[in-house]
């Protein structure tokens, strides 16, 4: 067999948000009955690069695989490797920025799909980049959502934010001028990015809310949310 290359222009086409869903929750479930290997992030530290390593394996379904990035000041680079466990054979290559974005964002509809109220149907997002609109996305799937808010420091990207989901999954959000706007009043609130500080306040947030923090957040918005240190 003839080892696949997929490009990052073919990664989203090739999987929809309802099938990283299912594939996400099937391997955390694995996981969480011992059934698959998930390996820490490994790092290699050069003057003016570093690579990123994370791996693993599922037994049960004869794979295993790693992902590799690189972070530079011209930003990162993502490949995925796919092996077959059985024979050591590289099933695929694939480009993989676009298949982290939904990686990430299905791991937030996995959460959500068990962990959300019912009847949530309101997001507030702080963040409008590429992998914003993967969480809103996933949030489709899994909650019948009617609007959205959200907030980034650009008005213009929040508009082209507001107009591609919009056009993606006809779902109207409304672009707002502060991170409180975004954070009052909604079901779900999502935090997607880069900044070093926490962008809003617990006392913002109605009891009940589901929060989804980015990973780098999630210590900062504890502390902000249940003002603990």
């Amino acid at each position: 067999m003839s080892m696949l290359y997929i490009k990052e222009e073919e990664a989203g086409k090739l999987l929809p948000m309802s099938v990283a869903l299912e594939a996400v929750e099937e391997v955390l479930r694995l996981h969480g009955q011992g059934k698959a290997v998930n390996i820490t992030r490994s790092r290699v530290r050069l003057p003016n690069n570093v690579l990123h390593v994370m791996s693993g394996g599922v037994p049960d379904l004869n794979i295993t695989g790693l992902k590799a990035y690189t972070t530079t000041r011209q930003g990162a680079r993502f490949v995925v490797l796919l092996y077959q466990a059985d024979t050591g054979e590289c099933l695929a290559m694939i480009e993989a920025d676009k298949l982290g974005q939904i990686r990430t964002g299905a791991t937030s509809g996995v959460a959500t799909r068990y962990m959300a109220r019912e009847e949530a149907r309101t997001v507030g997002i702080i963040g409008t980049g590429w992998e914003a609109r993967a969480q809103i996305a996933a949030m489709s799937v899994v909650r019948d959502i009617t609007s959205v808010k959200a907030y980034s420091r650009s008005p213009e990207n929040r508009q082209t934010f507001a107009d591609d989901i919009l056009a993606a999954h006809g779902i109207t959000v409304t672009p707002v001028e502060t991170a409180e706007e975004a954070t009052r009043d909604v079901d779900i609130f999502i935090t997607i990015t880069g900044a070093d500080d926490p962008l809003m306040d617990g006392a913002w947030l109605a009891p009940g809310t589901h929060i989804i923090p980015r990973a780098g957040d999630l210590v900062k918005m504890l502390v902000h949310v249940f003002g603990k240190g």
